[in-house]
């Protein structure tokens, strides 16, 4: 079916379907770059919790390396890796959100084919959802 022939409402199903998948996968390339972010920031603690307590250690600020203490960096890093975790359990909700959002929408593009998809969208189904 070419999308000349396609009905406005069932164009509009397939748009909306396409943003739920962008919008996934946007969320799972951020949770991507997180766990690299949470396992990069684990090794640094690892490292830096071998370092003496006196021996210098430097942090980098931009393009630049900026003396500190060890103890100032372990605190950074930590609340760096709270943050992380943070937002790596509100991607995770926003994946399930947008992969059962995802699984209806299909559906529904797949009834109102069904249903022969006239030029306006058959009466919504009644609601027998038991998730809800």
């Amino acid at each position: 079916m070419s999308t000349g022939q396609m009905p406005p409402w069932l164009q509009e199903q397939i748009m909306k379907l396409q943003q739920s998948q962008q919008n996934l996968q946007s969320i799972v390339t951020q949770k991507q770059h997180l766990e690299i972010e949470k396992a990069e920031t684990e090794k640094a603690l690892d490292e830096l919790k071998k370092v003496a307590d006196g021996d210098a250690v430097y942090k980098q600020a931009g393009t630049v390396l900026i003396k500190s203490t060890k103890q100032e960096l372990i605190d950074e890093l930590e609340e760096k890796q709270e943050m992380a975790k943070t937002r790596l359990v509100v991607l995770e909700k926003q994946e399930i959100r947008v992969k059962d959002s995802l699984k209806e929408q299909e559906a529904k593009i797949t009834e109102m084919m069904k249903s022969g998809g006239g030029a306006k969208p058959p009466a919504p189904p009644v609601e027998d959802n038991p998730r809800k």
